[in-house]
């Protein structure tokens, strides 16, 4: 998501190409005001100009009709349920069911317009369920809770199907990982009750920054990646909008979701190895990180060696003093070999083994 003011075109393009150079897939602007949806045909404008072709997203909150006008400048609009309708008074109150009923009637009511330019210009919506910004409605029905912000989304997401709108992704963010998962879960099982198959976006929202931002991250969005759940996440950062993309790729590469880069298996190191294992491994992944979903072991010594780099390609593993065997997956075809050399050795058994290519320049 952009950082810059939306009316600023010069500075949200300037933004747009740095997000693009480091291959951000989607691009989120806020959008505050008109003046903000009058600027996005000029954002446009100058992303074309530098030959960026990034869908963009529109990110709404209080203003129903700023949604209804923004479907024909972007390809997604993302509205929060909390605050699309409703105004969050924190008032205390129960609702009767007829009262409570009213209230959807409303919401419905306010949703026809945007569904209706929603299908006019073919554009997607994303119901982003925020943990801290539930109606007061849900919040006097099911608290402050995934399953308040699962039926949150709900809500809307019965509505737009009653009305035929089907190009709709989900959201269920909090800054508290473990709310996060239970609501993303609990999510996808209220789905499948009601038969309802829909792409999520995942995201720990207020993750921070430095080490606990890319922590909370990686436990939120990764262990929902490894439940076989999510079609596009976003890492959100108290930092330039780039730093989260490095982030997001390592995410997807750690799980297995997409592969980005090869990847590296390496030992912290211990008494029994007798090279420089963090430069020697630093050396390799500056050499062979061009090599996509090529596997390389860097493992200190034979302890640590064939078993713990079972289901690499190649390895690098220390064989004494100053010496180094290269394996081919679990074979070891060179032993013994000077540790000066052995990182040109590896590069030419992989070039032998078919899995070089040249890195782009």
């Amino acid at each position: 998501m952009l950082t810059s003011d939306t009316t600023d075109v010069e500075a949200c393009v300037d933004e747009i190409s740095r997000l693009d150079d480091v291959d951000c897939e989607i691009i989120r602007l806020t959008v505050p005001n008109q003046k903000s949806v009058d600027s996005l045909p000029l954002i446009r404008e100058g992303m074309q100009k530098r030959g960026i072709e990034r869908p963009l997203v529109a990110d709404i909150h209080f203003n129903p009709q700023l949604a209804i006008n923004v479907c024909e400048h972007v390809e997604k609009v993302r509205i929060n349920p909390g605050n699309y309708v409703d105004r969050k008074k924190f008032e205390i109150r129960e609702y009767s069911h007829g009262q409570y009923q009213e209230e959807l009637e409303r919401v419905e009511e306010k949703l026809l317009p945007l569904i209706e330019n929603l299908k006019k210009y073919r554009c997607a919506l994303r119901i982003g369920t925020n943990h801290g910004s539930l109606s007061d409605r849900v919040m006097n029905r099911f608290g402050d809770t995934p399953e308040g912000m699962v039926e949150s989304a709900l809500e809307y997401l019965r509505i737009l199907r009653k009305h035929g709108f089907e190009q709709t992704v989900l959201s269920m963010k909090s800054s508290n990982p473990l709310v996060m998962i239970q609501a993303y879960r609990l999510l996808v099982d209220a789905m499948d009750s009601e038969e309802m198959y829909y792409p999520l976006h995942l995201g720990v929202t207020e993750a921070g920054n430095d080490l606990d931002g890319r922590v909370k991250s990686a436990v939120g969005i990764g262990t929902l990646l490894c439940d076989g759940l999510g079609d596009t996440i976003r890492v959100s950062l108290t930092e330039a909008a780039e730093n989260e993309i490095p982030v997001a790729q390592s995410i997807l590469q750690a799980t297995r979701s997409r592969i980005y880069h090869a990847d590296f298996i390496s030992c912290p190191s211990c008494g029994r190895t007798f090279f420089d294992l963090e430069n020697t491994t630093e050396q390799i992944k500056v050499r062979t990180s061009h090599l996509k979903g090529v596997k390389i072991a860097v493992m200190g010594c034979i302890v640590n060696g064939p078993g713990e780099m079972a289901d690499a390609d190649f390895g690098y593993v220390g064989a004494g003093p100053g010496k180094i065997s290269l394996y081919h997956g679990q074979f070891c075809v060179e032993r013994n070999i000077p540790a000066e050399n052995a990182v040109e050795r590896l590069i030419a058994l992989i070039q032998q083994q078919g899995k070089w290519v040249d890195p782009a320049n």
